[in-house]
């Protein structure tokens, strides 16, 4: 028998749902036996033990979907009394009614109902991945691109305290570097991130490690002029000691040091589909 959408929007299954405080959906199993035709709980239980099997064998924790619980159950007498039940979690479930006596009223609908209500929140969590991937990439092109320009900038105030040729600004910028990553210089980064050398770090970086970068070279640009820092040593030696502060910030914070952030995928590849985008949208 086939059910439709608004027959599963309406079965008992959904009725019997119930919310926990702290916002999750979960059945229990005193109101899961009565619904699948079990005449007694004890008789339910085997299922149980199946449930349980099949998510150690599926390397799920079997605590994060079957929890004792005590429910209000009315007894023979009509009065209510308390007793041992199970909160279950809707794998829980769906697996539970899979293995349940097929001769049983409500089995069916149930394996529909579940089997179609856990495949839209699947549908949900990959749409919220989606958006979330989606908003971390919008994320780490701008920051990327802010980076290039504050680069530029830092350069510039750079050059105004001494730091002309080409090897010293490389000398200067891994000193900011060692002073954010606790000491690892670029080519130590490349390695830590497993990048080669022909790759640029700050394009291998998500927006969290962008973020602090930036705020390293912001910082570093606007000592440099606003204390009027002359000479190679003392801005290599600013550089560092603005690094440093912002890597015990980020440590104060709690947050994740920059060299044990994950490595992105280059984001070149996100700016080529940025213009292809426009492209295609201008004609």
């Amino acid at each position: 028998m086939k059910y439709s959408i608004d027959d599963l929007l309406k079965s008992p299954f959904e009725k019997i749902k119930r919310i926990s405080e702290e916002g999750y959906e979960y059945w229990s199993a005193r109101d899961l036996y009565k619904l699948l035709g079990y005449s007694e709980y004890r008789h339910f239980l085997p299922v149980i033990d199946k449930v349980k099997e099949a998510l150690s064998n599926i390397n799920e924790e079997v605590e994060n979907h079957i929890e004792d619980m005590l429910d209000m159950v009315q007894i023979g007498s009509g009065a209510d009394r308390e007793l041992d039940s199970l909160k279950l979690s809707r794998l829980a479930c769906y697996i539970a009614v899979q293995n349940a006596d097929p001769t049983k009223p409500n089995v069916a609908m149930g394996q529909a109902y579940f089997a179609i209500k856990t495949r839209q929140k699947e549908l949900l969590e990959e749409e919220e991945k989606r958006l979330i991937q989606s908003e971390e990439d919008s994320k780490r092109l701008l920051l990327r691109e802010q980076m290039r320009e504050h680069n530029k900038q830092l350069a510039d105030a750079a050059k105004g305290a001494g730091v002309n040729e080409p090897l010293d600004y490389a000398i200067f910028q891994n000193f900011g570097y060692k002073g954010l990553y606790g000491g690892l210089d670029k080519q130590a980064i490349h390695k830590r991130k497993g990048l080669k050398k022909s790759q640029d770090i700050l394009d291998h970086m998500g927006s969290t490690e962008l973020a602090a970068n930036l705020f390293r070279a912001t910082q570093t640009e606007e000592k440099l002029r606003r204390e009027n820092i002359k000479g190679k040593a003392k801005a290599n030696q600013t550089h560092y000691e603005v690094g440093k502060k912002v890597r015990e910030t980020i440590k104060d914070l709690g947050g994740t040091m920059p060299e044990d952030l994950p490595t992105a995928d280059s984001i070149k590849k996100l700016e080529r589909q940025k213009r292809k985008e426009l492209d295609d949208k201008n004609g």
